[in-house]
């Protein structure tokens, strides 16, 4: 029976010095290279031996040192281990929106499906096999592939695994459906949702939201003196945003940047209104008592249930409001750079998601073609549809 390699056996013999080599180390001829064997973890998490091979004695040796020594002792610990450990200076690096999604994340998605795992055994294959079974949207999952990143990053830091297998996931994207150009209202639309919500502050709550384009919270920390009616805009310079423990913290918003939007016509009478027996400091579009608006006190106050019943759109969220607004300066024939400037976006490939532009690619490329083809005359296209052998 095949045993371990003599001391004097070629297996066991540097072949450049002739010399013993040290132990747990071989030569193989076939592939002219140094072989140690050593525990490592499978695609899935298995721990199990395999044969690693080096082209220099100095390699080998190096690598059997350090599997010899064994891995981080820290290594052993749990995903849910490492949470625990760290997530103070996540909890500090990040908004309080997004550590709020974060540790929605973790409890109900992270936690259950990967925190027993040793963090030297998480494997790409594993994240994305929990992924499957998630049953939420592609962004809620994209929050919660983003706070296991996050925790692998620290851990690869901290020298405790040797990389991070999250980065190696694709993100999800939004289905062709959820695009922000299929979400957009209509101007009638936007006309029948406004008739339907009383007069007063919630209905010019949302104006602001459909005829600026401002997210929900930048909306609702719009003081009186942001508002430039010689210049038609208003200043977007801080949001309101649900912390930890849903509280309301006044923060930049979410690109960092100050930005202006327009006052157009159809928006300047609530302007007006809003403005009204106020002073500078004053919230524009505060709630009937002076407070601040929220979009989960917006929705119950005007009934949002009603609206998207009459509107036929069940799924209109508060947030298709921006979307319609970006989809109706595209439509008017807005730059993308000045449509990305107003909306406040960190990339001009997010922005470009609201233009119908591709859309009518189809039929303009036809028309190019059909035009070449019928040497530049304006034939009707119902007698070239019914040209010979049709």
């Amino acid at each position: 029976m095949a045993g371990r390699p003599a001391k004097d056996s070629p297996l066991r013999l540097d072949p450049r010095t002739g010399r013993p080599l040290p132990e747990g180390i071989r030569w193989r001829e076939d592939r002219q290279r140094y072989q140690i064997r050593v525990l490592v973890p499978d695609l899935y998490g298995n721990w199990a031996e395999r044969a690693r091979t080096f082209r220099t004695l100095g390699e080998a040796k190096k690598e059997l040192a350090n599997a010899v020594a064994g891995k981080n002792p820290n290594g052993a610990m749990t995903l849910t281990q490492w949470h625990e450990r760290h997530w103070p200076a996540i909890g500090a690096s990040v908004r309080p929106g997004t550590a709020r999604a974060y540790a929605v994340a973790w409890r109900r998605r992270v936690q259950p499906t990967l925190g027993h795992l040793k963090l030297e055994a998480i494997t790409s294959p594993l994240i994305e096999t929990a992924m499957a079974g998630w049953d939420c949207s592609p962004s809620t999952k994209v929050d919660s592939l983003a706070l296991i990143s996050r925790l692998l990053d620290a851990a690869r830091r901290a020298r405790i695994i040797d990389y991070n297998p999250a980065r190696e996931i694709r993100r999800p994207t939004q289905d062709a459906s959820t695009s922000p150009t299929s979400r957009a209202l209509t101007m009638p639309q936007v006309t029948t949702m406004l008739e339907l919500i009383p007069a007063g502050v919630y209905r010019r709550y949302a104006a602001a939201l459909v005829y600026t384009g401002m997210r929900a919270g930048e909306a609702t920390a719009i003081r009186v003196r942001d508002v430039d009616l010689t210049q038609g805009v208003l200043r977007v310079s801080r949001s309101f945003s649900p912390g930890l423990n849903g509280e309301l913290i006044e923060q930049s918003p979410k690109s960092h940047k100050e930005r202006q939007v327009p006052i157009v016509q159809a928006f300047l009478p609530f302007v007006d209104k809003a403005m009204k027996g106020k002073g500078p400091d004053d919230l524009l579009f505060s709630g009937p008592n002076g407070g601040r608006l929220v979009a989960a006190n917006f929705r119950r106050a005007v009934n949002w249930a009603t609206i998207r019943t009459a509107l036929d759109r069940p799924d209109l969220r508060v947030h298709d409001l921006r979307h319609t607004f970006a989809t109706i300066l595209f439509d008017a024939g807005a730059s993308a750079p000045d449509v990305q400037a107003v909306l406040g976006h960190s990339s001009l490939q997010v922005t470009e998601r609201y233009s119908r532009a591709r859309e009518g690619v189809a039929r303009r490329a036809g028309a190019v073609f059909d035009r070449v083809t019928t040497g530049g005359y304006g034939t009707d296209m119902a007698q070239r549809r019914a040209g010979p052998g049709l």
